[in-house]
C-alpha cells in the first residue's frame, strides 16, 4: 500500500551532544510503527555536523549508510563509513557518527524494540 503524505523534516539542535544539527524524516508514523520500532527514518547530518554517542537501553539501532562518508563511533572504536556500509548497536551498547566528509552524510536510521 502506497501511502502519500507530507513528510516534515526535522532538525535537532546538537544532537545527544553532537556538534551542529541532525535533519530527521521519518518515514513511517506511530500507527505504521505498531509499537514495534521506535524509529524508520532518512537521516542527514551535514557537513561539520555530528550525531553525539549515546547508549540504547531495551533497543537496538541499524544505521545504513545511503551516501557521503563519516566516522562511526562503535562503543568508543572509530570506524570509518560510507555509502553501502551498514551499522548496528545492539541493546545496552552505544554509538555516535560524525560527518567526515565535504557533503552531507545520508542514511537509514532502524530502532528496534527488544
Amino acid at each position: 500500500m502506497t501511502q502519500e503524505r507530507d513528510r516534515n523534516v526535522e532538525r535537532i539542535e546538537k544532537m545527544h551532544g553532537g556538534q551542529g544539527h541532525v535533519l530527521i524524516e521519518r518515514i513511517l508514523g506511530e500507527k505504521e510503527l505498531n509499537g514495534k520500532c521506535g524509529l524508520y527514518a532518512k537521516v542527514t547530518i551535514e557537513p561539520k555536523c555530528s550525531l553525539g554517542y549515546h547508549e540504547h537501553h531495551g533497543e537496538s539501532e541499524t544505521y545504513y549508510i545511503l551516501s557521503g562518508t563519516g566516522l562511526y563511533n562503535d562503543n568508543g572504536v572509530e570506524i570509518p563509513v560510507k555509502a553501502g556500509d551498514s551499522t548496528f548497536t545492539p541493546d545496552g551498547c552505544g554509538h555516535g557518527l560524525v560527518n567526515a566528509g565535504e557533503t552531507d552524510l545520508v542514511f537509514m536510521a532502524l530502532i528496534i524494540f527488544d
